[in-house]
């Protein structure tokens, strides 16, 4: 199977509106691609590929003893304490709260298992945040939801990352932008990569399109705000599939330029104990679609992990997640590959998205 023509027969058969995608092995990249109107320098809005870099510069601050995984968060941003488990919320919005068991800590941001969610995913927060009002994007007040659950009890997909960033920010002493500019992009050479769209991306710059009913596509003006409240450590760079592959190329190499090998290791562990991942029913279908995980999946710190080797694909224990405009990645430290595959299509997990770039990886394991 060619690596090239799972593209072009994505773009053909209208399953994306573009597509780009690079892959390398510890030997160098072997493949980089486009198809349609997205090129492989296109500017795309990475949304969660986010988190694994916010995840990295955390994991650098540990390394220097400035960030602790296992002590309160609340010790480096304080405001973090405020959360409380939510209880009820009655017929006339009236909120109940209680104080959760035990104290968020940066292992339980970087692994989703904090008791904070997304209102994307979950009937709970997505009725706070009708109850109290829907806050400004970027903001504070969208990082102020309650807790879902006490901290380390289970899983589920969340702003904790976004939190994690905010505690960069705090020990660093430098905005999220400028510390991912500085220990991120300035030594992997992620020129294209950032929360800001610059002069040099613009011209670049890929449309987020949405599915129309009776087929093809239709591009918007979907874009962040570039002078946010609140660097969204979770959800917010702008990068390229070439810029992105850098990073995954670091970390399958051990951390290159930006993290030490047994931090690397570290992880690519396992980091939330018994806990599992859960399956995501959407509570905004624009946004997403359901997403029901393969049994078992695990969380280390700021990836998925599979814990099976999926058949004609990546090897047990590759690293993985995606973007919501349907973007992914994976790294697989059996087999020695990674592989970057974007498109810019609403909402999350689409059926036929997904279907391409399942393809894709599995003719790049062909071509190994």
């Amino acid at each position: 199977m060619d690596i090239a023509q799972t593209l072009k027969d994505a773009v053909a058969a209208g399953d994306v509106p573009g597509v780009a995608a690079a892959v390398a092995t510890d030997g160098g990249v072997i493949f980089e691609g486009a198809a349609g109107g997205i090129k492989p320098d296109s500017v795309i809005w990475i949304a969660s590929m986010t988190k694994a870099l916010t995840g990295a510069a955390a994991m650098q601050l540990v390394e220097q003893g400035k960030l602790s995984l296992d002590t309160p968060a609340a010790d480096v941003v304080p405001e973090i304490a405020d959360k409380q488990v939510l209880v009820d919320i009655g017929v006339d919005g009236t909120v109940k709260t209680r104080p959760p068991k035990r104290p968020i800590t940066l292992r339980h941001l970087l692994t989703h298992t904090s008791g904070m969610g997304y209102d994307t995913w979950d009937a709970d927060i997505a009725r706070y945040v009708q109850a109290t009002g829907i806050p400004k994007p970027a903001s504070r007040q969208v990082l102020a939801t309650p807790l879902l659950f006490d901290p380390g009890e289970h899983w589920e997909y969340s702003i904790s990352i976004d939190w994690a960033g905010l505690m960069v920010e705090a020990v660093s002493g430098m905005r999220l932008d400028r510390y991912m500019k500085e220990n991120l992009f300035d030594p992997l050479e992620m020129s294209d990569s950032g929360f800001k769209i610059g002069p040099m991306q613009r011209p670049r710059k890929a449309a987020v399109h949405v599915r129309k009913d009776a087929g093809g596509f239709t591009a918007t003006d979907h874009e962040l705000d570039q002078n946010p409240e609140v660097f969204m450590g979770g959800g917010a760079l702008y990068s390229t599939v070439n810029d992105y592959l850098k990073f995954t190329r670091a970390l399958l190499a051990g951390g290159g330029s930006i993290l030490r090998p047994a931090t690397v290791a570290l992880m690519s562990l396992n980091a939330m104990g018994e806990v599992s991942c859960r399956p995501l029913k959407t509570q905004l279908p624009n946004r997403s679609a359901d997403m029901d995980f393969v049994d078992g999946m695990k969380w280390g710190l700021s990836f998925m992990i599979n814990p099976a080797a999926f058949p004609g694909r990546r090897s047990a224990n590759s690293l993985t997640w995606g973007g919501l405009a349907n973007s992914y990645y994976w790294i697989d430290p059996v087999k020695k590959v990674t592989g970057v595959w974007a498109t810019q299509l609403l909402p999350f997990y689409d059926p036929r998205a997904v279907a391409a770039f399942e393809s894709f990886e599995r003719s790049v394991y062909a071509a190994l």
